[in-house]
């Protein structure tokens, strides 16, 4: 089994990825850009960016029309624990 097998076995796939890409992100990053880097449709990424602002993992900010998304401390710390996670199944 795969290290991307066992992650999707232990966690679901798109949030997780999210929040890994969210932390990993080194400049300004938007739902759209997300998706396009998670291999998702916006549309299930704004969903899921929902749940996760509601749980206090994202945070957005209104740029104009489009929503700059960071992660909280909360998300950051899960985020950082997904990666590690992640790293030990290699």
């Amino acid at each position: 089994m795969s290290k991307d097998d066992m992650f999707n076995v232990i966690f679901r796939t798109k949030p997780a990825k999210m929040l890994i890409e969210l932390r990993n992100s080194k400049s300004e990053i938007y739902a759209s850009s997300l998706a396009k880097a998670i291999d998702c449709t916006y549309s299930h990424v704004v969903k899921i960016l929902q749940e996760m602002n509601k749980a206090g993992l994202v945070n957005f900010e209104k740029h104009g029309r489009l929503k700059l998304l960071t992660l909280t401390n909360k998300g950051a710390e899960v985020a950082d624990h997904l990666i590690a996670v992640e790293s030990i199944l290699q």
